[in-house]
């Protein structure tokens, strides 16, 4: 009982109107743990319209965030927040039963290849997540 009414409030904080992207994918992460596939589907389509395509990748960033600089030689590195927020959308995207399909696989590769070159150069991230 402990967990339906968790996933309860879950489902209940999943149906407002205004939530933050991160609050999205974190639901859409515990929303896949739990197998619901369509709440799952729901937010993972609404953060699909959120995403920021670039160079061949996909991520999310907070929303109002300025844009940067383009310069020639040298490539920040987006806060960790970002980092984990895109990390929970991928996990999303991966935990799916039945296993994802090839569509799904294909855009979690975009999402990998933006989060592989968010890395330092000892091979960690910004995150401590």
């Amino acid at each position: 009982s402990v967990v339906r009414n968790a996933l309860f409030c879950l489902e209940t904080a999943a149906n407002q109107q205004e939530n933050h992207v991160y609050t999205k994918a974190l639901l859409a992460y515990a929303f896949a743990l739990a197998g619901n596939r369509e709440k799952r589907k729901a937010l993972l389509d609404s953060l699909e319209k959120e995403a920021v395509r670039k160079d061949g990748s996909v991520h999310w960033q907070r929303p109002g965030k300025e844009p940067e600089a383009d310069l020639p030689y040298y490539r920040s590195r987006a806060p960790s927040a970002e980092v984990e927020m895109t990390a929970y959308v991928l996990l999303a995207h991966l935990t799916s039963q039945p296993a994802p399909a090839q569509e799904e696989l294909a855009f979690a590769s975009l999402i990998a290849k933006w989060i592989s070159s968010q890395q330092n150069p000892n091979g960690g991230f910004s995150s401590t997540q």
